[in-house]
């Protein structure tokens, strides 16, 4: 093996400067009494998100021929709902999870995912949170927060909630591809706004990071949030995601407490997949049985530190940011 295959992918510097990230998050976590907690990383459930696909590993008991199929977490959001219905209060993970598909630039199939949950509070109380996380690590400048559809009628003229199929294919024929048709409404708000807005969203400079949040999403993009009524009495999203140079940082919830409704949408979900010709996994029947328990009041956020520290350190490439990249684990 060469000596460039062998080495760290991270300069030493690099590897230093991530341990006081992670040093700097949980000090904040702990002055704010909220409690770190583990879950598993192999599940019997399997994330049932159309984008997303998951790792596969075989259980084998010794001395037996039973095989049985587990799945690699993509986020440790389950299990930490099943904790805060439990009572478990304010809670954060910060450990490693697991998505099969790119890696190279921005990605890499296992990474580092901090997620926390403070009851009591809505998506909005949560942006603060979020600020004062990022500025225990680093020089952080909240710019500004916007709707989506505020965003989405400034660059492209027209209301999210309302434009028909018709006219999203026409903007994503001019502005992303002229040969895109058939597509779903979400995949072409996805498409214009990556292509469009993203990468102008906050910016990086000597005097350090600044964020633009973006929140009251379509209520068909909810994902696990609840769905609302705005101003305008069109239902969206209680959600945001937080772009620092373009780059989404974190993506946040006013948890959906609702287990019916969570059924509902993990059924959905499973026939998204059918029709993607995706493989089908079990959903987690184990949350769905929580929320129905009696879940609190709550917001949750997921922030990707390879991201942050990417950002922190200036660089473009994942493989920068942690000791061995996936290609050269």
């Amino acid at each position: 093996m060469n000596k460039s295959q062998w080495q760290p992918t991270a300069s030493h510097e690099n590897i230093l400067q991530r341990g006081e990230i992670l040093r700097d998050i949980r000090e904040y976590f702990y002055q704010q009494h909220v409690m770190e907690v583990e879950t598993p990383m192999l599940s019997r459930h399997a994330t049932v998100d159309p984008h997303i696909d998951s790792f596969q590993a075989t259980f084998c008991p010794l001395g037996t021929d039973t095989r049985e199929t587990l799945f690699l977490h993509t986020s440790p959001e389950f299990p930490m709902k099943r904790l805060l219905a439990a009572g478990s209060g304010d809670i954060y993970f910060m450990g490693r999870v697991f998505r099969n598909g790119e890696a190279g630039g921005r990605h890499n199939p296992e990474f580092t995912m901090l997620e926390w949950y403070r009851l009591g509070i809505d998506h909005h109380q949560l942006m603060d949170d979020v600020t004062r996380v990022i500025s225990a690590v680093t020089s952080f400048n909240e710019i500004g927060r916007f709707t989506y559809k505020e965003l989405l009628e400034k660059a492209l003229g027209i209301d999210p909630h309302t434009a028909t199929n018709e006219e999203l294919m026409a903007l994503t024929q001019k502005h992303v591809d002229k040969g895109l048709s058939g597509l779903s409404r979400n995949d072409y708000l996805d498409l214009l706004f990556s292509t469009c807005i993203e990468p102008e969203l906050g910016s990086l400079s000597e005097e350090g990071m600044a964020g633009v949040y973006v929140y009251d999403y379509p209520a068909s993009m909810s994902a696990l949030s609840r769905i609302r009524t705005n101003e305008q009495n069109q239902k969206v999203a209680a959600r945001f995601e937080l772009f620092v140079n373009g780059v989404e940082l974190a993506n946040g919830y006013h948890e959906l407490a609702d287990g019916q409704e969570q059924q509902e949408r993990f059924e959905n979900d499973h026939r998204e997949r059918e029709q993607l010709g995706k493989p089908v996994y079990p959903y987690d029947q184990n949350l769905v049985d929580a929320l129905n328990h009696g879940f609190p009041d709550c917001a949750g956020v997921a922030m990707g530190i390879d991201r942050l520290h990417m950002l922190i350190a200036r660089t473009k490439s994942i493989k920068d940011v942690i000791p061995f990249d996936f290609f050269h684990a």
